[in-house]
């Protein structure tokens, strides 16, 4: 089986525990007005590959990852879900931890088909990275061109099937720097049984150079980055330090 790869990162640390070998998708439905990777969008663009040399390529580091493992991230990993499961299985089978960074975007309760491709994704992921990217409904329509109706529903179901999982949380002055927003976003939450940890993501500019080059319009020209007293103030709304 082969399926589209953006690119790798070898030494990972901030994409799940330890030290870990970064698998990024190509292509991806959302336009999140902060992305910073929106050569990632198309599912024709990246590399082709097959399943052994994906897995081949993280085990040259093996030693490196033994007590971190590998993250499949993107992109959007779930939208190319066979190829995500069979490379996730070959990795269960060396005894590599596997984690999965998703918006979860892909989620349909209603896709009977889907959904046991969803059943068989959960049992050869250890932990979930889910980006919520913004509680409010309309508000996320704004923000990513997508509902979030289907992301929040992906979050209860790993939790009603006892999967670990990070909740990741960008904060963009304007727009999810709403402490009105983040008290939502802190009793959605609350309503989890497996969250193991929450991320604030402060927004940043580092990508703003990719979208020149891909002549892309940056839609969020002049929103600076958030103080670091408006990232604590989040941190204290969602109860960061309650997760450690």
């Amino acid at each position: 089986m082969t399926g589209r790869i953006h690119s790798f990162e070898s030494f990972g640390t901030v994409d799940g525990p330890g030290i870990r070998f970064v698998i990024f998708f190509q292509g991806c439905p959302l336009r999140c007005k902060y992305c910073h990777n929106p050569d990632t969008w198309s599912f024709n663009g990246g590399t082709e590959y097959d399943v052994n040399y994906v897995v081949n390529e993280a085990m040259k580091y093996k030693s490196y990852i033994a007590n971190g493992g590998i993250t499949c991230t993107g992109g959007e990993p779930t939208g190319q879900i066979d190829f995500l499961i069979e490379i996730l299985k070959e990795f269960k089978s060396r005894g590599v931890h596997t984690a999965v960074d998703t918006s979860g975007v892909f989620f349909n309760p209603e896709d009977e088909d889907l959904m046991k491709k969803y059943a068989e994704l959960i049992k050869y992921t250890d932990l979930f990275l889910l980006d919520i990217k913004h509680i409010d409904n309309k508000e996320h329509l704004e923000l990513t061109a997508k509902p979030n109706t289907n992301i929040l529903q992906f979050a209860k179901y790993l939790s009603d099937n006892g999967k670990d999982m990070w909740i990741r949380h960008v904060l963009v002055p304007g727009i999810t720097d709403n402490d009105d927003y983040l008290r939502q976003t802190s009793d959605f939450i609350k309503t989890l049984k497996t969250v193991k940890k929450i991320e604030v993501l402060p927004y940043h500019t580092m990508g703003v150079v990719k979208y020149e080059k891909l002549s892309i319009p940056y839609r969020l020209q002049g929103v600076e980055a958030p103080s670091k007293e408006r990232v604590l103030n989040a941190k204290e709304i969602l109860e960061v330090s309650n997760y450690k």
